[in-house]
């Protein structure tokens, strides 16, 4: 077992807030080297964690006093037309997983805004999208996961094979196995998109708008935001992205305009509508990052908060919250993302949500300043009483966030799935040493 020297880089992540120290971090090349470690961390009780893109907020992907599997060099992403799949490792960027798709005309149903992210980091949480209101969660296009156990099992689990490891892995957390690759379905991509971007001066009539399009089939992604308006409020965009096809002589548009969009409540005067290929629809972020990091803001901490809240407490709750003096940054170093989602299309049953036909995503993506801790320890204090009132309308948080929670916490949090996680956690990882950051046991 090979140790490489990046125990600086282990100890932080993209959120800034959480320092920690591990022994040392291991460069796996194959999963075998995965197996050797857990073979040894866990009779001595040595926490280990998986280390993809390092996106996590809040420490839950490091290891104090144990070990960090850098999964980088496992990054081999393999298409297969003929069966639209395509086999990543979980190294390899969601980046990769789309050139590669694309290549052959076809993509996943689901992908993360942000392609930065690792395979099997978002695998573990679950992974949402733009397209997530008519397909699900990105691992709901997991045809079968590769796994190492936190005994040193180096196995293959599917809906039909080893299900219960299955069940546990996806959006799982880590907890019971980490993740070293994974095959996702693939379908045909389109050439071309229509973005739609639609303003709403009404939180109401903005919800209500996101109810039509989680409902029916009209576009294919659909996210949306709350934007600062100068001079004080807040505005509502939708964008929507209709997919279409070129053909030999022209560009062939996804419908009439009036049809896809006459029937909302946006004003009409405000709205934007750009004809973009599939692919730079995909890559919309990459500028937006690569300036970040140009400027630093990227390497700033970073306190997110997201939330799953019911559909109908959305008009009344986050209009509140954006008026808090505790949020007053939002409005100049931060994005307030609103996203709807239907339970019909969330299968991975670890991956909590409230009670209800459609939900809506909230996350308050912010930044504060590097050299004033006791900012990020105030903004950190708000996401948990944020937290805490949102349970009170049915929310439930979703696990990428800046937010310290308890065992007792996450008892609560998985419900009713708790007992099965408690079973598959003391099956595969009995020595309880997997991805500790999220604090789920005592």
């Amino acid at each position: 077992m090979n140790a490489t020297p990046d125990v600086k880089e282990a100890a932080v992540d993209f959120g800034h807030i959480v320092d920690s120290r591990p022994l040392g971090v291991l460069a796996a090349p194959s999963a075998a080297a995965v197996q050797e470690l857990l073979r040894f961390a866990g009779p001595h009780g040595l926490p280990v964690s998986a280390r993809g893109g390092g996106q996590a907020l809040y420490g839950q992907g490091q290891a104090h006093g144990g070990y960090v599997v850098d999964m980088a060099a496992l990054n081999e992403v393999r298409c297969t037309p003929g069966e639209r799949t395509l086999t990543a490792g979980a190294g390899a960027s969601w980046r990769d997983v789309v050139r590669a798709a694309l290549a052959e005309g076809l993509t996943p149903p689901v992908l993360p805004d942000h392609l930065g992210g690792s395979v099997g980091g978002v695998l573990s949480t679950g992974g949402l999208g733009g397209s997530s209101h008519r397909h699900g969660l990105v691992a709901d296009q997991v045809r079968e996961v590769e796994v190492v156990t936190g005994t040193g099992e180096h196995l293959t689990c599917s809906p039909d094979r080893r299900p219960e490891l299955f069940r546990a892995v996806l959006a799982g957390l880590g907890q019971c196995a980490l993740i070293v690759g994974a095959t996702l379905a693939l379908v045909p991509a389109p050439t071309l998109v229509r973005r739609y971007r639609l303003y709403h001066h009404s939180p109401g009539t903005y919800v209500t708008d996101q109810r039509r399009l989680a409902r029916d089939t009209r576009f294919s992604h659909v996210t949306g935001q709350a934007r600062p308006v100068l001079g004080g409020g807040w505005q509502y965009m939708i964008e929507a992205v209709a997919p279409y096809t070129e053909q030999p002589c022209f560009r062939q548009p996804p419908a009439d305009d009036e049809l896809l969009i006459g029937d909302l409540d946006h004003d009409r005067d405000t709205e934007e509508i750009a004809d973009l290929s599939y692919a730079e629809y995909l890559h919309r972020l990459d500028r937006d990052e690569r300036l970040l990091r140009a400027t630093g803001e990227w390497h700033r901490p970073h306190p997110w908060l997201t939330l799953l809240l019911p559909e109908q407490a959305v008009a009344s709750f986050v209009p509140a919250l954006l008026t808090e003096d505790a949020q007053r940054g939002l409005r100049t170093c931060g994005t307030v993302q609103l996203r709807p989602l239907a339970d019909r299309t969330l299968h991975a049953p670890l991956m909590r949500r409230p009670p209800g036909e459609l939900l809506c995503l909230l996350s308050l993506m912010r930044t504060a300043p590097p050299d004033r801790p006791d900012v990020v320890r105030r903004l950190v204090a708000a996401n948990r009483r944020l937290y805490e009132r949102s349970r009170t309308v049915g929310g439930v948080l979703h696990p990428v966030a800046a937010l310290p929670m308890t065992p007792a916490d996450w008892r609560s949090h998985f419900g009713s799935d708790w007992p099965e996680l408690v079973r598959a956690k003391d099956r595969y990882d009995p020595h309880h040493i997997l991805t500790r950051g999220y604090g789920l046991w005592a």
